[in-house]
C-alpha cells in the first residue's frame, strides 16, 4: 500500500520522535521509501504499478510497453513512462526498480493511455501504437523510409508481424499530435505500404 509522510504523521502521532519511527521502520524493512515523501508497505509489489505513484502525471511508454505489448523481443527491466511539460528526464531508483521519465509532446499526451486497476494500484500504460510513436518521437531523426523500417525492424527489433496487425489509423491520428521528422516518415510509410 502507498503512504505519505503526511499519513505516517498522523498515524504516528502519538509518538514524540515521529521521524525516528518512520526512519526506524525503513530500517526494520516496514516500510521502503520510492521518492521523498512516498513509500510503500509492501516489499513484493510490482514495480510497473508504482511507476506512476512516483512521478507525474506519467503513464508506462517506450521500451517497457512496447515489451508488456509483446512488440518488442527483450524482456525491458526498466520502467519506462512518459511525462509532459517537465523539461527534462528523470530517473529513480529504489528497492523496486529503475524508473525512467521522459517527456511527450502535451499535444500528444492525453491520447491512447489505458488505465488499470490491479490489487489496489492504479496504473497506466500507453497503448502498442502510442508507445511507439512515444519511442520514435524520442529517437535520434532518421532521413528516409528506408532508414525508419531499419531503425524499426533492426535497432529497436520490433516484430514484424505485430506491426501490421497495429491500428494504423490511430497512429495516423497520433502523429499529428509530434512535431517530428521520424513520425512524419512512419506516417509515410504506413500510408504508402499499408493504406493503398
Amino acid at each position: 500500500m502507498i503512504v505519505t509522510t503526511l499519513n505516517l504523521k498522523e498515524k504516528y502521532k502519538s509518538y514524540t520522535d515521529i521521524n525516528g519511527k518512520i526512519k526506524r521502520d525503513i530500517d526494520n524493512g516496514f516500510l521502503f521509501p520510492l521518492v521523498r515523501g512516498i513509500y510503500e508497505t509492501e516489499s513484493s509489489v510490482d514495480g510497473f504499478l508504482l511507476a506512476s505513484y512516483i512521478y507525474g502525471p506519467s503513464y508506462l511508454s517506450f521500451e517497457y510497453a512496447l515489451s508488456y505489448h509483446n512488440l518488442i523481443p527483450e524482456r525491458v527491466v526498466v520502467y519506462t513512462s512518459a511525462t509532459f511539460n517537465k523539461r527534462k528526464s528523470k530517473v529513480y531508483q529504489n528497492h523496486f526498480g529503475l524508473y525512467t521519465y521522459r517527456d511527450v509532446p502535451n499535444a500528444a499526451f492525453p491520447y491512447s493511455v489505458k488505465a488499470y486497476e490491479e490489487d489496489g494500484y492504479a496504473y497506466f500504460i500507453a497503448s502498442p501504437e502510442k508507445a511507439l510513436c512515444d519511442l520514435l518521437y524520442n529517437r535520434k531523426p532518421v532521413t528516409s523510409i528506408k532508414e525508419l523500417k531499419r531503425l524499426l525492424f533492426e535497432d529497436l527489433r520490433v516484430n514484424k508481424d505485430i506491426f501490421e496487425q497495429l491500428n494504423f489509423d490511430e497512429i495516423l491520428f497520433l502523429s499529428d499530435k509530434y512535431i517530428s521528422n521520424n513520425m512524419k516518415h512512419l506516417r509515410k510509410y504506413i500510408e504508402s505500404e499499408y493504406m493503398k
